[in-house]
């Protein structure tokens, strides 16, 4: 879990440096161009600078949940998972919230298997039994 807090850290801040630039370059956006076109411009902005970080930087948001540990480096699924980071730095502090969101979730499931496997164990004597034995090999 370290791992992954120290991979979404750099890429929360790029996409806060992102959000920030955008809010910046707003008004001169629509000055030049109007406030028709304006999203598409900006978005196009931040795609092209959320690939420039994860390419330039090489910020995987993948690797760290071990998608593919399989696989090595290089492959088509690192070039994936490049883009795939481009996109949420690009989305900006929107983008890794919902990172964040889907680990919360998954954290709170396993939270949930965790319950459930806790009151079933104390339900059945013999998964009870096994439990203890299993405790008992980790202590020597």
């Amino acid at each position: 879990m370290d791992q992954l807090v120290a991979t979404v850290v750099p890429i929360f801040a790029a996409g806060f440096a992102i959000q920030q630039f955008l809010e910046i370059l707003d008004p001169i956006v629509v000055r030049l161009i109007g406030e028709r076109d304006k999203k598409l411009i900006l978005g196009i902005i931040s795609l092209i600078a959320g690939l420039l970080i994860a390419f330039g930087t090489g910020l995987r948001v993948l690797a760290p949940l071990c998608i593919y540990s399989d696989i090595q480096e290089g492959s088509y699924f690192d070039l994936l998972d490049a883009l795939i980071t481009a996109f949420i730095i690009s989305a900006g502090t929107e983008g890794i919230n919902s990172v964040m969101k889907f680990l919360g979730y998954a954290k709170e499931s396993k939270k949930g298997d965790a319950a459930a496997l806790k009151a079933w164990v104390s339900r059945d004597e013999d998964a009870r039994d096994i439990m203890y034995r299993m405790d008992r090999k980790r202590e020597r």
